[in-house]
Order: structure tokens, then C-alpha cells, then sequence
């Protein structure tokens, strides 16, 4: 099975923030919903921002970052992606938030350094993502929470995620995902529980397409008025959370 490919992030530029005829597209439009759903479970722990150190893991292009820090967050953001990290910073309207170029299965942070870690569009991109998991938790204070976003692993999901996306938006980049590196919401929460994480929450994202007419679906771009909802089916992509015991 071909291999995934995480190069192409290395290319966008500020196509990041602008593109249409992209999946990239596709992924601020789930901001628009994931945000909402971070910044609520952050504040069901009633952390203070200001008191609050966040970890973005896999950060891209500050899509969460900077939104966080704007939010009164203290927000640091590690990516391997430098090019992309360059892009995040143009557009980190609060000039706070730290970027790094840091590797997820060795975080060059000392041990119980964050109140909370978000990983969202990330597992699925890594070999190991249970290694990764482990050095979210160690980096976690006690009582800190991990958020996180991914997709399931299914025949459903692999036509959806996978092949609808690569026959519709133009262009798509090649390997994007891999179904094999689909996370299982029961795996996930075998992860956590190995990492002395509890598992809380989780959601399903679906998109929502009544009002996307044929001419949409030909143009090859994702439409202005594209949208997510959450739903209770974890059967596509889904968000979750987990506290550190």
C-alpha cells in the first residue's frame, strides 16, 4: 500500500488561507467547527487563559493556533514543517504564539510542561501514533487535557476521506491519507488508557451537503458556503478528548 505523503504541506504558502481548488479548503472549513468544540471542552476545565499553556501539535498553518492565542490562550506550536510555520506566523494576529519545527515522538519539552495538547488532523499522519500519545501525556500536567482529531478507519470512510475528496477537489495531492493510518475509535482509546490518559468525549464532524448543488460538485472547488456539523455517528472523522489522570 502506498505510503502517505506529508511533503506537499511544505508548498501551499499562503494557498494555506486562500486556496479553493485544495483539500486545504476543506480543512478551514472544519475549523469553523472544531474551534467552538476546543475552546468549549478547555472551558468545562475552567482554565483561565491567561494561566493556560496549550500545546498544537501538528500545527500546519496556525488554523487553531492562532485563533487560541487570539482567545487569550498561551499557545506554542510544533510542526516539521518550517514553510508552514512561516505561514502561521503571518497570519498569528497576536504575534504571541511560539513556533517551532519540533518532532511529535520527541517534543523538546520538559515533562508535565502544558495544561493542554490538541492534535487535530495529525494522528492519521504518523506511523506510531501511539508513541505519539505517550509524549503528549508525558508533556501534560497532571489534570491537563488532550483534544484531538481524526478519522476513522472504514470502507466508508476510505470512499468519503479518501477517494470523493480526490474525484471532486481538483487538486488533491496524491496519497494525502492512507486508510491503513485511520485510527479506530476504540483504538484511540486504548492509546489514551496506555498513556495514563482517561478518555471523555468523543464526536463525530460530518459534512453538510443539502445545500451544495451539482454545479458545486463539478467546479472542483470547495464552495464559500461548504460546511461541517457535529453528529453523534463517529463513522467518518471524529473529536475527542482525554485527561490526564
Amino acid at each position: 500500500m502506498s505510503e502517505i505523503d506529508n511533503e506537499f504541506y511544505n508548498l501551499y504558502g499562503d494557498r494555506w488561507y486562500t486556496a479553493k481548488d485544495d483539500p486545504i479548503a476543506l480543512l478551514r472549513a472544519e475549523t469553523k467547527v472544531k474551534l467552538p468544540w476546543v475552546l468549549k471542552k478547555v472551558a468545562e476545565r475552567q482554565f483561565l487563559p491567561s494561566e493556560t499553556k496549550i500545546l498544537d501539535v501538528g500545527c500546519g498553518a496556525g488554523f487553531l493556533a492562532n485563533p487560541l492565542s487570539a482567545s487569550g490562550f498561551n499557545v506554542t506550536g510544533v510542526d516539521l514543517s518550517e514553510e508552514s510555520l512561516l505561514v502561521a506566523r503571518r497570519f498569528d494576529s497576536t504575534k504571541k504564539v511560539e513556533y517551532m519545527v519540533a518532532d511529535a515522538y520527541h517534543l523538546p519539552f520538559p515533562d508535565q510542561s502544558f495544561n493542554v495538547v490538541t492534535a487535530m488532523d495529525f494522528l492519521e499522519h504518523v506511523d506510531d501514533p501511539a508513541k505519539v500519545v505517550k509524549e503528549f501525556s508525558r508533556v501534560l500536567k497532571p489534570g491537563g487535557l488532550f483534544v484531538f482529531h481524526t478519522f476513522n478507519r472504514n470502507l466508508v470512510a476510505y470512499l468519503v476521506i479518501i477517494k470523493l475528496v480526490e474525484w471532486l477537489i481538483k487538486n488533491t495531492p496524491k496519497n494525502m491519507h492512507v486508510l491503513k493510518l485511520f485510527i479506530k475509535p476504540s483504538e484511540l482509546k486504548k492509546f489514551c488508557e496506555s498513556a495514563e490518559l482517561i478518555p471523555d468525549e468523543m464526536t463525530g464532524i460530518r459534512p453538510v451537503l443539502s445545500n451544495i448543488t451539482l454545479k458545486d460538485l463539478r467546479s472542483g472547488e470547495v464552495p464559500e458556503k461548504f460546511q461541517f456539523k457535529l453528529t453523534k455517528s463517529l463513522l467518518l472523522s471524529y473529536m475527542g478528548s482525554a485527561n490526564k489522570s
